[in-house]
Formats: structure tokens, sequence, C-alpha cells
């Protein structure tokens, strides 16, 4: 969105724009510049098609300040598209996972299973090609299973020896690898019949990641683009994630061709199915009913409640630091569910990041089938948590654009709606906030830039749970949350501090603004505060209160040097308010004998001489002071913003006097 002008474009509310006109008519006529791009957003055209109004505004000679608005309003168009666009892909993204543990579910044809694995993979991180690899034990080889955008013959039946190539790699360490430029990476060997047939498919940066039976490689699971591209570690991990479901897949496969080899081989394939039978129909039962949960969003205790039911045992879900720590290294390293005493646990992980554990309580007898049924489970949980944190992570994004989009002074009536959707009510009350992280060590680089990821998720999740904004700036966090009624800038700045130390184990140091009414009253009033927060913060850390929350209210006359606009009747009203009122309700004189007594070096002899009173009653006048203002009220801080106060007391009241004619 452009940031100059913002007042060029027409207001929303304007005539143009009815149902049935066409674009370059509500460019030619006076109404709104975004009818146009209102109608294009409502028919999905391409981007291309932004142009015309613009064009046709230039050509019928339109005024330049008409010309403006529609630019702007084109901008503003463009970002809602791309908006739209990017949800529609992250829908289609989460979707992909659902379907392909629905088809994992309810396997019947592996081929099919694992071409829909490999197109949705390909999909899910937008590549050119995705493809996947098995291991042929009986000729000590590698072979093309399946390929998705391949269009050379030579690369979908190429057969790779063991330790050949990209993949030879992987399956040589059973790691994820990925190259930015497969002819010129060293990292593995090059033959000259891999390198033809990646040649012919025009491929540049691949990214392959292995696809494991315990702890053997089966196979390799690629995406590859025709340019040089750099993979991110979520894609990766997702792409793992995708290994691990063909895997199962295969895995599910190879065990239901045991089962008809055993049933043409043994004479007693009738009893051994009949006593298996009851243990098969629960795995499919869990199966149905993980599918199901999967496909609804079910949570991991949904997840464990229902293989709780199949097993008829209790299964729960906990974290990681909450389980045995030997069992779950062994289930995690060796990818089945491992017996610990009476209970049996199964590592809950993705692309190797653990992030719990599925554990079966005092059923110390597990069925294989059962034990599979409890791996599957494990697995459809990593599932739901990795969609649930990309989900987490888009809104946490999205927040933090929003936030970033105020603090440039963007226009905030063109971002209440985005406000809306956040539950983010712009025309409430809130203060804006500035964290930074103490941490006394002195640490790499590394450790440095996770401290602040660790800092930025925390006030995330903060913002997200006060129906606030939080984003990353200036080498900390800055929050805009609503205050409460009866809530002050200082308390809010205080808790915050407290909760986000608590959060990240390391002392938080928070500066607030003071209280910011009408966000939308002008384009800056965000990017103000936040200039008068990291005043606070900087205060704060220059008096060695690190840890600490506080905003200009809290620093007496200070806070009149450190707040964005002067509170010069809030200060006064803090320091001799109580003065103030005493005067007007009983008519006496305590202002104007502190005004003396301080003009008299704070003695009561010449004070009562200025004064022309006895002694005795300047004495009982400061005594009545005392009381209310605190015994301290001499000490030389307080007698510093006492006769501060006290003089801009008497500048008020001349400004607010009539004047004479």
């Amino acid at each position: 969105m452009p940031r100059d002008h913002p007042q060029s474009a027409a207001p929303p509310h304007s005539g143009a724009g009815a149902p049935g006109r066409r674009p370059d008519a509500a460019a030619s006529a006076p109404g709104s510049a975004e009818t146009p791009f209102l109608e294009l957003l409502a028919r999905g055209a391409s981007a291309d098609a932004y142009e015309q109004p613009v064009l046709l505004a230039r050509a019928e000679g339109l005024p330049a300040e008409r010309i403006a608005a529609l630019q702007q309003a084109k901008a503003l168009a463009l970002r809602v598209r791309a908006e739209l666009e990017g949800r529609r892909r992250r829908e289609a993204e989460l979707s992909a996972l659902f379907e392909t543990a629905h088809d994992l579910a309810g396997l019947r044809d592996l081929d099919a299973v694992l071409q829909a694995i490999v197109q949705r993979a390909r999909s899910l991180l937008g590549t050119d090609v995705a493809y996947l690899s098995l291991n042929d034990p009986a000729r000590g080889d590698t072979y093309m299973r399946v390929t998705e955008g391949s269009v050379a013959a030579r690369f979908q039946q190429l057969r790779l020896g063991m330790g050949e190539g990209l993949g030879g790699l992987v399956a040589q360490t059973a790691r994820p690898y990925v190259t930015d430029d497969y002819f010129r990476d060293d990292r593995f060997r090059h033959t000259r019949s891999i390198d033809t047939g990646v040649q012919d498919e025009g491929l540049v940066a691949i990214v392959g990641v292995p696809l494991m039976l315990g702890h053997h490689v089966i196979g390799v699971l690629f995406a590859a683009d025709r340019r040089a591209r750099v993979f991110e570690r979520e894609q990766i991990a997702l792409l793992g994630s995708f290994a691990a479901l063909a895997a199962a897949a295969i895995d599910t496969a190879n065990l239901l061709a045991e089962t008809r080899s055993a049933l043409a081989g043994l004479e007693r394939a009738n009893e051994i199915i009949r006593d298996r039978s009851a243990v098969i129909e629960r795995a499919s039962d869990v199966h149905d009913r993980l599918a199901e949960l999967v496909l609804r969003g079910g949570g991991t205790h949904d997840v464990a409640a229902a293989v709780s039911e199949v097993l008829d045992g209790t299964v729960e879900f906990t974290e990681a630091a909450a389980a045995p720590a030997g069992a779950l290294e062994s289930s995690r390293a060796e990818g089945h569910a491992v017996r610990h005493r009476d209970d049996w646990i199964a590592a809950v992980t993705a692309g190797g990041e653990l992030l719990g554990a599925l554990v079966l309580r005092g059923h110390p007898g597990l069925d294989p089938v059962d034990q599979r049924t409890l791996e599957r489970a494990a697995m459809v949980t990593s599932l739901l948590l990795l969609a649930r944190r990309s989900a987490a992570e888009a809104e946490h994004r999205v927040r933090g654009e929003l936030l970033d989009d105020l603090l440039d002074a963007r226009d905030p009536r063109l971002l209440r709606d985005r406000a809306a959707r956040l539950r983010a009510d712009l025309d409430a009350t809130h203060a804006v906030l500035a964290a930074r992280l103490e941490g006394g060590g002195a640490g790499d680089a590394d450790q440095e830039a996770d401290a602040r990821r660790r800092l930025w998720a925390a006030a995330s999740h903060l913002a997200a749970t006060r129906q606030g904004l939080a984003a990353a700036r200036d080498g900390g966090a800055v929050l805009l949350l609503p205050l409460a009624p009866g809530d002050t800038a200082t308390e809010l700045a205080r808790r915050t501090a407290r909760d986000l130390g608590t959060a990240v184990h390391e002392p938080v140091t928070v500066g607030a603004s003071a209280p910011v009414g009408h966000l939308t009253a002008r384009s800056d009033t965000v990017a103000s505060a936040y200039a008068e927060a990291r005043r606070c913060l900087e205060a704060l850390r220059l008096l060695g209160r690190p840890g600490d929350g506080s905003a200009a209210e809290d620093f007496g006359f200070l806070g009149l040097l450190l707040a964005g606009e002067r509170d010069i009747e809030g200060f006064v009203d803090r320091t001799i308010g109580q003065v103030v009122a005493y005067d007007e309700r009983r008519g006496t004189e305590l202002l104007r004998t502190l005004d003396a007594y301080f003009a008299c070096g704070m003695s009561p002899a010449r004070t009562k001489d200025e004064l022309h009173v006895h002694v005795n009653t300047v004495a009982q006048r400061l005594e009545r002071v005392g009381r209310l203002l605190g015994e301290d009220w001499q000490s030389p801080a307080r007698a510093l913003e006492i006769q501060l106060a006290l003089r801009l007391h008497r500048l008020s009241a001349v400004t607010a006097r009539p004047a004479r004619h």
C-alpha cells in the first residue's frame, strides 16, 4: 500500500460500484476508486487485469488525483488478492495432509497411495517434480517407483547403484539432504547415468528425505525444482512427514502381503486368522477413527481417547520431558513403540524433532498389531501437532504484519477489517509496549537469535490470548494490548514483563506508552506511542531496573520528558493534587505557604516574615502538608518534584485566567 497521500483514495461508501457495472465504467465515473478493483476481486481476475482501470482513466484524461486514487486502490486490491491466494494455498496444504492420512487409514492399493503421497508432496512444497525411489535388495540397487511432474523417459526409468547420487547419500546417512545446485555439489558421488537423467529432466535444486522402517532405509522421497531454490526447514520437516506416511503405507502393504502368503502356505491359516481377527478389526477401527479425527481437526487428547477405547487401556499424550528418557529415546531411534515396565512408549516425532510421546499405561502384554496401532496413533498425533503449529505460526505472522503496518504509519482505517478478523478492536483503549531481553550471558549469534525468537513467540502467544497484536522489532518485541477498565499502563507493563520473563526463563524489561484511545485518529498514533514506550524502556535500563515494567506516569517529573505528549495536568495532580483540593474545600493557604517556604530556603522563621504570620501558624500548615503528601515530602527528590509542580500550577492558573480588555 503506498504511504504517500493516503487521503487521495475516495471513501468506500461513495456511490460508484453498483452491481453490473464494468471496471472501465467505474474508472471513468466520479465514484469510488475501489469499485472496479472490488469487481475484479469478486470474479477472480488475473493480476494483469488490475491495470485496465488505470489505463482507461489515463486514456480518458481524468484528473491526476483520480488516477492517483486508482493507483492506490489497485495496490491495495493486489495485496488483498495475494492474501486470498496465500490462504487458499495454506488450506490446500492442510487438506493434502489430511487426505493422505485418510488414504493410509483405508489402504487398499499401495500404488495409488504412493502416487497420492508424491502428488501431494509436490503440491505442498510447490516444486516442479516429486518422485519416490525404493531399494531393490535382490539386484542391490535403487529404482524409481513413482514420479510426478517428470517429462523425461530416461529419468523415469532410472536405476541407481547403492551409494550413488544424492539418494545414495540419504540412504547411507538416513538423514535428509538438500542441494541448491545439483551439478555443483560435490558432497555425493556423481555418475554419468544419474547426471544424464537429471540433466534430461532439467533439475537444479533437490531435497531428499529417507523412508525408514525401524533402523533400515527402504527408499527416498524427493522434491525438485528446475531452478535454484533454498528449501526451508519447515518444508523439509513436512516432506519427512510424507516420507513417514509412505513408509507406513509400504509397511502396511508388506504386512498384507505376508498375511496373504501365510494364507496360501499354511494349513492352519484359518485358525490364525480367527485368532487375529479381533486385533485386526480393532486396528481398522482405530485407523478409521484417527482419520476422522484428522479430518475434523481433533486434538492430541482426542487421539489418546480413541486409542484407549480400541486397545482397552489408558493412553495419554505427554510432553517429552514427562516421559521416561531411555524408553523415549529408544522409541525415537527405532521408530517403534517400546516397552517400559508395564507401559508402552511411542515417540511422537516430525522430521527428527521430538514433540512428545503416547504412553499406554498398565498393558505389558501388547499384541504386535496393537503395537503398530499405537505407533500409527503417534504418527497421526505428530501430523495434528504440525498442522496446529502451522496454523498458529500463520496467525502470528498475520498479527505481526498488521502491527508492522500500524507502526509504519499505514492508514489504520484501511486496516480495521484485518484487525476485526483477528479479534483486535482498534477502537478500544490500548497501550503500546516495547520489550527486550536482559540476559547477561555473552552467547554467540545463534544463541542470541534463538533467544529473540523465543521472546517473539512468547509475545505473539500473549497478544493472541489478550486480543492484541505483537511483532518483532529493534532487537526485541513490540506489543499492542487493550487496557481493561481501571487498569493502568504501568500495571500492564509490569504484568507483561513478568509473564514474558516466565515464558522465556530470562529477565524481560518492558516500557509502556500512555493509554491510546483512538488508534484510527492519525496514521502515526501507534508509531508515536511506540517511540514513547522505547524511551521508558531505556529509562528503566539506565535506572538499573532490568526485568521491570513501567510507563511514563511512573517516573515523576521525568515522565514529562519521556511521554510522547506532555501530561502537565496529570503530573501536577499526582504531585500536589491533594493540597490543591484541600485549599479549595477549606479556603486555606497551604499552596501559598509551600511557595513561600521553598522561596525562603525551607526556613520556617523566614517564611513567617514573608507571610506576616506567626511561626506556629507556619508549622501547623507545614504539618498539614506532610499529612497530605507523606512524611518524605521534604526529601530532595520529592521537594524538587513539588517545586516543579507548584510552578506549573501557577503557570496553568495564569494561562487559564481570562484576559482583561
